[in-house]
């Protein structure tokens, strides 16, 4: 799915375990990682300065990826100091970055200043993909169980669809990545669309038909691609839906975007708002300028 991959870590989200795990990550198509930290400024005195034993520090524990490193697969690791947004940002643009793997604690994450969060304000000045691991998931992992996520981080993507323009620009951005890629680690997609049963309006029948018929047409372009493709329409809650369907069906991600220019607009009594603080799933964000 992605060739070059970005992994920011605080080294309280976790994530710092995948330096043990390039091998995995390879596996999964990555062909170049940049492991990522920011340390903060020295800001004792007058002048705000480098902390210069924190960065060297952060070093030597990102080092260990670069031992674990197999071939075909390079790695980098990048340690700024500052504004840590405009860092990873800026970090993203110099190597190309595909995707952003962060790290976050989603527990109530309406409270955090209404996505006031590092990872949630990074999808505001990025067009580039964003994949939330949870780090409490992150943590229980075993060596084994670890290695197997890191080998199908985006093997089998589950997708709400609602038919908006969000939903059309991800099917084409799965379209083009299928495309430009020749190493197929994306296996399996699931198009998933529930209508409210507590909607009002156009009779549901009508409703299931129509949305029917549209992931007809995906499902034969995205087979077409190579992508195994599954869709399913079904009345009632969607949050609910989404969940059990996740569990059933044993997915990589849940897979989702949104309107990067007015975030808050989108994600407000949005079903991507209601994933993020009740999944556990990992989930991979397309931010989009309409």
């Amino acid at each position: 799915m992605f060739n070059k991959c970005l992994i920011c870590t605080d080294f309280t989200d976790n994530l710092q375990r995948l330096v043990d795990f390039v091998p995995s990550l390879a596996k999964s198509g990555l062909k170049e990682i940049v492991f990522f930290h920011n340390v903060s400024l020295w800001e004792e005195g007058e002048i705000p300065r480098i902390d210069q034993e924190k960065v060297e520090e952060a070093i030597a524990k990102l080092a260990k990826a670069k031992s674990s490193a197999v071939a075909g697969i390079e790695v980098k690791i990048e340690v700024t100091s500052g504004r840590i947004l405009d860092n990873i940002v800026k970090t993203a643009q110099k190597y190309h970055s595909e995707v952003i793997l962060v790290g976050t604690s989603l527990k109530n994450i309406l409270e955090e200043k209404l996505f006031g969060s590092i990872t949630l304000e990074l999808t505001k000045k990025t067009s580039i993909p964003v994949m939330i691991l949870r780090p409490q998931l992150i943590a229980t992992y075993t060596v084994e169980e670890l290695s197997l996520r890191c080998e199908h981080l985006w093997r089998y993507f589950l997708i709400p669809y609602k038919n908006e323009t969000a939903d059309h620009y991800l099917i084409e951005k799965i379209k083009e990545y299928l495309t430009k890629n020749s190493k197929k680690s994306l296996e399996k997609c699931f198009l998933l669309s529930v209508i409210d049963d507590a909607g009002r309006g156009i009779p549901l029948e009508y409703k299931v038909q129509e949305i029917s018929q549209k992931l007809v047409q995906i499902k034969s372009e995205l087979q077409t691609l190579g992508l195994e493709t599954m869709t399913e329409v079904l009345a009632g809650n969607p949050l609910k839906e989404v969940l059990n369907t996740a569990l059933i069906y044993d997915i990589s991600c849940v897979t989702i975007a949104f309107n990067s220019n007015n975030f808050l607009e989108s994600m407000i009594g949005n079903l991507g708002t209601e994933i993020l603080q009740n999944s556990w799933f990992p989930i991979l964000f397309f931010p989009f300028k309409k």
